[in-house]
């Protein structure tokens, strides 16, 4: 489990991983699907986001939906992952 850590520069890949405390500059960050990463109080700048294998089928499929009429579901989807917890 890194802690305190500062990525620069790198590709980290956050499949099933537990960060606590690190920050991200410039960073590419990676998720493809499986066990979600864990990130408590990290920071984040000027990093890219980017879903691969079933993540990234996942957002075509979404994509899809939406192309063919069903924004409803997916306007849902997005208010349930924005919803304050």
């Amino acid at each position: 489990m890194p802690s305190n850590m500062t990525y620069s520069h790198e590709t980290v890949v956050l499949e099933a991983e537990t960060f606590s405390g690190c920050e991200f500059r410039d960073c590419r960050l990676i998720y493809a699907g499986g066990e979600p990463a864990t990130l408590t109080d990290c920071k984040f700048v000027d990093c890219e986001w980017k879903l691969e294998e079933s993540a990234a089928r996942t957002l075509a499929h979404l994509k899809l939906m939406w192309s063919a009429g069903s924004k409803a579901p997916v306007q849902a989807l997005i208010k349930d992952v924005t919803a304050a917890r």
